[in-house]
């Protein structure tokens, strides 16, 4: 072989075994570094790929859904990083209740003031923004029902985040599809029918329990709102559990103070994940809460399992039902323990949230209003003279009912009804992306004078006198204070027979007006509350 042939190969081959070497030596020595960078390219990646979904949930789908609405003429307050609306909506909300209170019932400049200012200025249907969550206020009647009565089957109850899921967990008012259907039908048959008329006399007990210690304060300043607390609890736990006021009161204790909990935290938008790697004074406070809620309702649980076991039988109330249906053998109809526990905290909450709100309301007005007080007390002693109330004669009660509406319009329990869209959806001629929460006013339909006439912020019960059709000019939607279609609240009408039962046996003992020291302030609080109370002067008859 040519000396210079010769030469290039060494040359060739002594690069090849360089080289051979080299990675030899690669694999033999451990690269220290190598890990160390990998974990820097993952972190790297993982912080990016956190900064492209932020960057899509606060700026890219806001701002594509603002343009969407936009191109169909709905406006609204513009959105704002992160935050979206909810500091002007926090400002408004402390403007208002520092006004000067007056005995008007426009209630919605009060309570909901950005809804009453911005349908000025966009009009009934209008896009605003809870962080950079989408929310479409709808207030045009039919729309409502449309969304209300879901026959597209596309507006869907929120799921419990935070702390509305500890204080409601997933029970029937949150629940969807099998599982709604499902506890939808046990609730109707614990509260309809032959067994409502059932629990009359538990409602009449508990509520000569709360007049026998009123006879120590006739005459005197009496604070309604919080009697009716008590004697609302007393009335659920007897109805729906079979206990008592006082085997029941650590829990509604718990209970309100977790719905106070959420009623300060509103407005402060937090990351879910925030809460659980870095708790707030409140989120500490509203997990020991839930604990102790769910505690005493399984203490609660066991005991009647124990008497089940004893008697062969869980009962007919609502907690019976719920036992009952925990052991069924038939997994169709079996519910989970879970489900036990938060159908217990829902019916706990709503059941008494509803009825004192409703009755302390019903008493302020006909403490302010002592005419129609007067007609209703003839009413009901023409019907039941001083006797006890008989269930079967409830609905002659035409006047009360009268009033009662009344009530329910001005000052409706829940402020609002919220669905979430689901998927694409067309609402009337409006599409509507998947995940916008359409939320139906209810408070400002109940005080839109286009619907009730321009007497609609005065008390006249007799807007009733032939009905809610005819009192709303036909349009049925327009009065919502329980809802509408298949999610109308179940509990509906132990409401307002509880209700019934009650105020007729303070007509029949009490004439009352308004004390000198009442304020009218009434706050959004899960239910619209007076938020200092409901002071009367009670005068025996």
């Amino acid at each position: 072989m040519p000396t210079k042939c010769r030469e290039v190969k060494e040359l060739s081959d002594g690069r090849e075994s360089v080289a051979k070497e080299k990675m030899m030596s690669l694999l033999r020595k451990p690269e220290i570094t190598s890990p160390i960078r990998f974990l820097c390219l993952l972190s790297s990646l993982f912080v990016l790929v956190a900064l492209i979904k932020l960057f899509h949930k606060i700026w890219w789908i806001p701002t594509r859904i603002q343009k969407l609405m936009a191109l169909q003429g709905i406006k609204g307050p513009s959105y704002r990083l992160v935050h979206g609306n909810t500091k002007e909506i926090s400002s408004m909300k402390q403007e208002s209740m520092s006004r000067p209170k007056s005995f008007s019932h426009d209630v919605v400049s009060q309570v909901h003031p950005h809804i009453h200012s911005w349908t000025k200025t966009y009009g009934n249907v209008f896009l605003q923004w809870y962080g950079s969550q989408a929310q479409l206020i709808v207030k045009e009647p039919e729309l409502c029902k449309e969304i209300l009565k879901n026959k597209h089957g596309a507006f869907v109850k929120q799921k419990a985040q935070g702390m509305i899921k500890r204080l409601s967990g997933d029970g029937l008012p949150r629940s969807e599809g099998a599982k709604w259907l499902k506890m939808r039908k046990l609730a109707n048959q614990a509260f309809h029918g032959e067994s409502l008329k059932s629990m009359t006399p538990a409602i009449i007990a508990s509520a000569e329990t709360m007049l026998e210690k009123w006879k120590s304060r006739e005459g005197k300043e009496i604070e309604v709102f919080e009697e009716f607390k008590l004697l609302t609890s007393e009335v659920i736990a007897r109805t729906a559990f079979g206990s008592n006021y006082l085997e029941g009161k650590n829990i509604f204790e718990m209970l309100r103070k977790l719905a106070d909990l959420i009623a300060i935290n509103h407005f402060k938008l937090r990351f879910p994940w925030m809460s659980k790697f870095f708790p707030t004074r409140n989120d500490i406070e509203s997990e020991k809460l839930e604990k102790g809620i769910r505690q005493s309702i399984i203490e609660i649980v066991i005991k009647r399992e124990e008497q089940a076991r004893l008697t062969g039988e869980c009962g007919t109330d609502f907690l019976g039902l719920l036992v009952k249906a925990h052991h069924d053998t038939d997994d169709k109809r079996r519910i989970s323990e879970d489900e036990v526990l938060d159908e217990c905290k829902a019916f706990y909450l709503a059941g008494e949230l509803t009825t004192k709100t409703l009755l302390a309301w019903t008493v302020f007005l006909l403490g302010l209003h002592t005419d129609w007080q007067d007609i209703a007390r003839r009413e009901v002693l023409e019907l039941f003279g001083k006797q006890i109330p008989n269930h079967d004669a409830l609905g002659k009660l035409k006047t009360m009912s009268m009033i009662i509406n009344e009530s329910l319009r001005l000052y409706p329990p829940i402020a609002h009804n919220i669905r979430n869209v689901d998927r694409d959806v067309t609402l009337g001629k409006l599409k509507v992306p998947a995940g916008v929460e359409v939320v139906v006013p209810n408070l400002a339909l109940h005080h839109d004078p286009e619907l009730w006439g321009e007497d609609v912020e005065l008390f006249k019960p007799d807007r009733f006198s032939e009905g809610v059709a005819k009192a709303t000019k036909n349009n049925i939607a327009a009065f919502l204070p329980f809802g509408m279609g298949p999610r109308i609240c179940v509990g509906m009408d132990l409401a307002t027979t509880q209700t019934k039962i009650v105020l007729s046996m303070v007509l029949q003992r009490y004439h009352f007006t308004l004390s000198p020291g009442y304020v009218h302030s009434p706050c959004d609080k899960l239910a619209i509350c007076p938020q200092h109370g409901v002071q009367v002067i009670l005068l025996p008859l």
